[in-house]
């Protein structure tokens, strides 16, 4: 592990210190993991959050075409010497940008067996909404 850091030291001397920021998602995983599935009008997004003993320990905040989860993961396990760590746990706070926004009406979010999973409805408003034009016939007047 010493040789790597000597080695990343080299690379930030020789590229900038700002070298490996483009690399931090390849290097570590963004947190919570997520899918996110759109339908024509719909957007699913099913969110990994091991360990949440209650739902109100996490938050779900949407403005607009932004999804945003606050929260931390939490895996009681005691005593023992760990061999792998592979599951991000602590404080996590994850934005996403939406393919389009988002009514503030009509969001859904349950969680089960470790899964998060969010349903939201696109945001059509009035303007951009198709109105018919009634025709008025001026022979008939």
């Amino acid at each position: 592990m010493r040789q790597f850091e000597d080695w990343k030291k080299n690379f930030d001397r020789f590229f900038g210190q700002d070298f490996w920021g483009d690399f931090e998602g390849f290097m570590k995983p963004s947190i919570p993991q997520m899918n996110v599935y759109q339908y024509d009008n719909e957007l699913l997004c099913i969110v990994n959050i091991p360990g949440m003993n209650h739902p109100k320990n996490v938050d779900v905040l949407v403005d607009h075409a932004t999804l945003t989860l606050r929260g931390t993961i939490d895996i009681h396990h005691t005593g023992g010497h760990q061999l792998k760590s592979e599951i991000a746990t602590g404080a996590f706070e994850r934005s996403i940008d939406l393919p389009f926004p988002v009514r503030s009406d009509k969001m859904e979010a349950t969680y089960k067996h470790g899964l998060l999973i969010i349903q939201l409805h696109r945001f059509i408003s009035d303007s951009t909404r198709q109105k018919p034009v009634k025709i008025r016939h001026l022979e008939d007047e």
